[in-house]
């Protein structure tokens, strides 16, 4: 009788982290990560690993890692990156910080690796495929939901329609999703190549995905807190395609 396989090596699993001045935890400069963006990784059967902004070590961090999550976190991306030439007074930019996920997310798109960005990460992801943002959702989007929810990020904050025929859809299996929600920005512009797969009750696109690579899926809400089982499924599909 022959031995079952050996169950496929977990992949290993980049995590951005943000970064903050001196002040609060530390009088000098320090980074910001929820814990819980590398415990989703970890149940979903990957490895985490949280990635420093070294624009140094872009280049052996492509050759290691076998997935790349881009998170959210207390920044904007600048308006300039995408042909913006106004800034709005709530832009909260972090240069280092963008230069360095912007070089590691091309990076892992050129080779076809799996890129999962969430709520600024979407944002960015959605600037590096070349499209736009709306920079402050109350100044530009009538009767808007109130994106920056009052209740805990763990409770969800409205829903979202799952469009048939993408990739999300196939993945959570579910025409509508409850998600949580912390941002002031959204995509305006969607991507060349890229498509609307989740739109929140107020017209916002909640969700983009390319179809041209592995996996290129970017999320506006955060699933890491698993708030539904789609959010399970999501992550668990991210890990998989990471497998390949």
């Amino acid at each position: 009788m022959r031995n079952p396989a050996p169950p496929a090596a977990a992949p290993l699993i980049g995590i951005t982290l943000d970064s903050e001045e001196p002040g609060g935890y530390s009088k000098f400069p320090w980074y910001a990560l929820r814990q819980n963006y590398c415990s989703a990784v970890t149940a979903a059967g990957g490895i985490p690993l949280v990635l420093p902004h070294e624009p140094g070590a872009v280049p052996a961090y492509l050759d290691l890692l076998d997935g790349l999550v881009v998170t959210g976190g207390n920044f904007d991306v600048d308006p300039a990156l995408f042909g913006a030439t106004e800034k709005h007074d709530t832009v909260k930019t972090k240069s280092a910080r963008t230069d360095f996920e912007w070089a590691i997310t091309r990076g892992m798109l050129d080779r076809d690796k799996p890129v999962f960005g969430i709520c600024g990460g979407q944002q960015l992801l959605n600037v590096v495929l070349g499209g736009s943002l709306i920079q402050h959702i109350p100044d530009a989007v009538a009767d808007a939901l109130p994106h920056e929810q009052p209740n805990p990020r763990d409770q969800a904050g409205h829903t979202v329609a799952i469009a048939a025929g993408t990739r999300l859809h196939a993945i959570t299996g579910a025409a509508e999703l409850p998600v949580n929600s912390a941002h002031h920005q959204a995509v305006d512009r969607v991507a060349p190549g890229a498509v609307t797969d989740a739109v929140a009750p107020d017209g916002v696109i909640e969700g983009i995905e390319h179809p041209g690579y592995r996996f290129c899926i970017g999320v506006q809400w955060h699933p890491e807190f698993f708030i539904s089982e789609g959010d399970r499924k999501l992550f668990a599909a991210f890990i998989e395609a990471c497998r390949r």
